[in-house]
This record gives C-alpha cells, sequence and structure tokens, in this order.
C-alpha cells in the first residue's frame, strides 16, 4: 500500500515540507486544486525529494487545453525523473462556468475526448507520429518541428481521474491507470459501486485491472487525543454536508437510503443556509464516510475500513516535536502494510 499525504501551503513552504514527508516515509505527495494552483507545487517537490512519487489530486481539466496539460506533464515527467503521475477531474457544472470561466459540456465523454487527445500530443512528441487526433470535442492536427520538445526518457504518465458517479469510473477502467475516489464515497459505495464498474471497465478493453491505481475514497479524521478528534469530527461533518448538498454526488447519498437528506442539504445551499447543513450530517454518515480514530488506533481503523479496497491511502499529521515525529513514522510504516486490492 502506498500512503500518500498533501503538499499545502504557499509556494515558499513547499520545499520544506515535501522533504520532511519524505523523509518520514511517505510514498507519494499530491497537490490538489483548491485554494493554489497545483503544478508548481508538484515541480518545487520534484526539486527537494529524491524517491516519492509526485500527483497533481487532482487537477481540473476542463479550463486547461489538452495541449497545456500534456506540455506541463511532459517537462514534470522528465524533471522528476519518471515519478509524475497526473490526477485529473471534471469538477461540476456551477464550478466549471462560475469559478473557472470554463464552458460546460457532458463530463465525462469530454474527459475521455480530453485524455486521448493528450495521449496523440505524447505521441507525436516521443514517436514523431503525425498530428492528426480529432475527436468530439478537441482537435490536435498542427505540430511544426519547433514546437516538439522531442522524446522523453519517461514518455509513459499514467493518468488517474477522480469519479463519484459510473460513467469516470468505469471510464477510469477502459481509458485511464486508475481511479482517484472521490472523499465524498462511502466505504460501502466504493466496494459495491466503483470497484465492480472500474474492473468491469478495464477488462472489457482487454486490460488487467491489477496494473491500475486505486486511489483515495473516504475521510481519514484524526488527533493526537480524543479533544482533537472530536474537533475533526465535527470538521468532518461541516465538510460532508458541503459535499452531500451537490446534485452530482445523490448517488452516494441514495445508496444508503438518505436521499430526503440530499435534497434538504441541496435546498439549504442554494439558500446559503450553510451553518444549518451540518446537523443533516449524523454520527451514522460519519462512521459510513470516514475512518475516525486517534493516531494510536489509526492503522487499525484504516486497515479494517480500506483492506482490499486501494493501493494508495491518504494520511497526514504534523508533528511538533521528535516523538510525534517517530510515531508519525510507525503509523506510515504500518500503513504500508494494508493489503490492497486483490489481495485482502
Amino acid at each position: 500500500m502506498y500512503v500518500a499525504t498533501g503538499i499545502a501551503g504557499q509556494l515558499h513552504e513547499v520545499a520544506e515540507r515535501a522533504r520532511r514527508a519524505e523523509g518520514l516515509g511517505y510514498d507519494m505527495l499530491a497537490a490538489e486544486e483548491v485554494a493554489h494552483e497545483p503544478f508548481l507545487r508538484v515541480t518545487l517537490a520534484a526539486e527537494h525529494t529524491e524517491r516519492a512519487r509526485l500527483t497533481t489530486s487532482i487537477a481540473i481539466a476542463f479550463p486547461r487545453a489538452p495541449y497545456i496539460t500534456a506540455s506541463m506533464c511532459w517537462a514534470l515527467q522528465r524533471f522528476s525523473g519518471g515519478r509524475f503521475i497526473l490526477g485529473l477531474g471534471t469538477q461540476v457544472k456551477g464550478r466549471s462556468e462560475r469559478q473557472f470561466s470554463s464552458a460546460w459540456a457532458p463530463p465525462g465523454p469530454r474527459l475521455r475526448d480530453y485524455i486521448r487527445c493528450m495521449r496523440a500530443i505524447w505521441d507525436a512528441w516521443q514517436n514523431d507520429a503525425p498530428a492528426n487526433y480529432e475527436g468530439e470535442f478537441y482537435r490536435f492536427t498542427l505540430l511544426n518541428p519547433p514546437s516538439s520538445p522531442g522524446p522523453n526518457e519517461h514518455a509513459k504518465i499514467d493518468v488517474v481521474i477522480s469519479a463519484v458517479n459510473p460513467f469516470n469510473a468505469r471510464l477510469a477502467g477502459e481509458e485511464c491507470d486508475g481511479i482517484a475516489i472521490h472523499g465524498f464515497s462511502t466505504f460501502r459505495y466504493t466496494r459495491e459501486v466503483l470497484i465492480p464498474i472500474v474492473v468491469a471497465g478495464a477488462e472489457r478493453v482487454g486490460r488487467d485491472p491489477s496494473t491500475l491505481h486505486f486511489r483515495g475514497g473516504g475521510f481519514v479524521v484524526t488527533g493526537r487525543d480524543e479533544e482533537e478528534l472530536s474537533r475533526a469530527r465535527e470538521n468532518a461533518r461541516r465538510r460532508l454536508s458541503y459535499y452531500g448538498s451537490t446534485r452530482s454526488y445523490a448517488k452516494v447519498m441514495g445508496l444508503h437510503g438518505w436521499v430526503d437528506e440530499a435534497a434538504h442539504l441541496h435546498r439549504l445551499s442554494v439558500e446559503g443556509k450553510w451553518d444549518e447543513m451540518v446537523p443533516t450530517v449524523t454520527d451514522e454518515m460519519l462512521d459510513e464516510f470516514c475512518v475516525i480514530g486517534t493516531w494510536d488506533e489509526l492503522p487499525a481503523r484504516m486497515r479494517e475500513k480500506y483492506a482490499g479496497i486501494n493501493t494508495e491511502v491518504s494520511f497526514g499529521a504534523q508533528a511538533s516535536n521528535p516523538d510525534e515525529e517517530a510515531q508519525i513514522k510507525e503509523i506510515i510504516a504500518e500503513l504500508k502494510t494494508i493489503p490492497t486490492v486483490g489481495e485482502a
């Protein structure tokens, strides 16, 4: 099991955080696209680490042309010595249009076209192949020789896509190198819905599902002691209320019979009543969506939840003294022994 942690904070903080994380034993450093652009943080982390894999988790696809994303990935893969994995996601309609100024189209088919276009671009650079890709949403039909960055010693770039709903889960198996399971996925939803669809998608096109990444899913809620854990639980409750209000994620709520709660959360979000949404998330919901435990309890709790459904899990904690740093190293080492997909 690979163990990942986030590359958070401002750019001037990334180098030291990345070095420290690699020293603690983390296998992967992930930069999400929420408050900060992810590719710059991955670049800095690549410069200041030697072993850890590096990934966007996730970068939002559609505001960037496939050629732009392909170019950044090509450079990062070369610079990192082959340690980069591209994590892509579609975002939801409202944020795509109103935050990222990106025109909306059916996200699943568009993402398939996006990935195929990027791979056509990489093929042209690596193999001097013709620029002749024409898809439903994207075209790549021109490449002047001076514009090509040329072959890459590490030309294989894994692409992992975020998925909550079945279309993208199937796409992850058919076209991609794995799935980044959204945090707003219960462990039952992951086992019963997402993984079977990813596996079926891979097998349908003759691919071996055991070669795929199965990343993330659920929320890890932890703290040094019960007081910290209690605060973390309530932060998770608020976060779940936010995600639960998104209609695109209704299938997750529906599997557990929480259709009315999902509709209620959506109505409150439209009215801007964010604080009133939080009590809708019950303790039962928290237990379904989260791994909850103090640092001492966490390895066993994560093994119980993640065994057999992941190849990569995330854990983040900040040490304030050498003893805590040693404990974090022990936790990471224990998490690496969790059986992965196909092993449990």
